[in-house]
């Protein structure tokens, strides 16, 4: 499977997501690649931060590449792996519509405080237009950097349920200082000791969720 986490919009937890979903794949046996294909850098950091906390054993293999050759290069390596993601940065870049043409899953995370109708409709825009070139790519959304309180969520999460080209995970990661701690040592919150279950419990659930989303389209 070939996994792209994007969006138009910085700030919604795409490298966190992306490199938690890395990590649960590793944990599930399958053989990962990681590939980051935003200017700023943030999955090569944790690759980076990972390689010191686990002495170079990452688990997987970090790619960089951006660009138009980021399609040709995906193809290549899709025969060398079992799943690649894709953490393409919080814009409308080259480099994402790249990565839409050739996977087979778009996750678009959405912070509830900072989801607006406009950002919505650019994200919808933006998969009309490669769907064309990519009429089986399954677009999935949920609620990331939740708060506990207040009734942020629940907005956003209607206007997500309203989507005809996004369908709604009804499940949300929560704004935890646990993920920034596991970030900070390259691992993701399921490798954490000791543990924060909530956490871990919600990186099982969106994970889970994901392959089920893809399975029942097949």
């Amino acid at each position: 499977m070939i996994y792209t986490v994007g969006g138009i919009k910085g700030g919604s937890g795409k490298t966190t997501i992306a490199t938690n979903l890395t990590v649960y794949l590793l944990q599930q046996g399958r053989d990962v690649i990681l590939i980051d294909a935003d200017d700023q850098e943030s999955a090569t950091d944790f690759t980076s931060f990972r390689h010191q906390s686990l002495d170079g054993d990452l688990g997987y293999t970090a790619v960089k590449v951006t660009g138009r050759e980021l399609n040709a290069q995906v193809q290549r390596l899709s025969t060398k792996c079992d799943d690649i993601v894709i953490d393409t940065g919080g814009r409308d870049t080259v480099s994402q519509r790249s990565a839409l043409t050739i996977s087979h899953v778009y996750l678009v995370p959405f912070a509830p405080r900072s989801l607006d109708i406009w950002t919505l409709r650019k994200v919808e825009n933006l998969i009309a237009e490669v769907a064309p070139f990519n009429p089986s790519l399954r677009s999935l959304t949920f609620i990331n950097k939740a708060d506990a309180r207040g009734t942020y969520k629940e907005e956003a999460a209607e206007l997500l349920r309203g989507s005809e080209y996004l369908q709604f995970l009804e499940t949300a990661v929560g704004n935890r200082i646990s993920f920034a701690n596991a970030a900070a040592a390259g691992l993701g919150v399921l490798e954490m000791k000791p543990a924060d279950d909530k956490a871990v419990a919600e990186v099982n659930e969106l994970c889970n969720n994901v392959q089920s989303a893809v399975e029942a389209t097949k």
